[in-house]
């Protein structure tokens, strides 16, 4: 039997995204060179996103820090912070902790990695000395997807279903 007393008024609806790994290859943002993006939540309230990210290339993708908690699962390839002895695997799961610096790095002999993330905050871009060379959040991404998404024919308001 379902839940048989009224739902709270101001609560947002359920979001499901079929397809979460996309057919549509427009769904995909590009993010940098053979670097992209899939939007599952953004969260403009509560300050985090919910994204796949797709790498068809190896070498360092990113180095950055953030402010709040990490969480990924890796569904295809694998990748590695320089950082650490550590490498994600398909079906790892890995917890960043705030505040650590860290370098993403797809190995040679990775033909696409795929990992689910879930970011808190923002994702602060440094140097290997810690200089600051640019920063992602929750509103950053919005931009970049209804960009992307006006400019494939999607029409930029295809990224609303996504924000909450």
């Amino acid at each position: 039997m379902p839940y048989q007393k009224q739902q709270c008024a101001e609560m947002l609806p359920d979001l499901v995204v079929p397809n979460a790994i996309p057919l549509d290859e427009r769904i995909w943002v590009p993010q940098n060179e053979n670097v992209w993006f899939r939007p599952l939540c953004l969260s403009r309230s509560g300050g985090y996103w919910m994204n796949l990210l797709r790498v068809r290339r190896s070498g360092v993708v990113s180095r950055h820090r953030h402010p709040g908690p990490v969480h990924a699962m890796v569904l295809k390839g694998r990748w590695r912070y320089l950082e650490h002895d550590w490498e994600a695997t398909e079906g790892s799961y890995a917890f960043e902790p705030p505040g650590e610096v860290h370098t993403l790095v797809v190995d040679e002999g990775v033909q696409e990695m795929i990992t689910y993330f879930q970011v808190n905050g923002c994702m602060y871009y440094v140097d290997p000395w810690g200089n600051h060379v640019g920063y992602e959040d929750v509103f950053t991404k919005i931009d970049m997807c209804r960009k992307h998404y006006g400019s494939v024919g999607l029409g930029e308001d295809y990224v609303d279903q996504f924000i909450r």
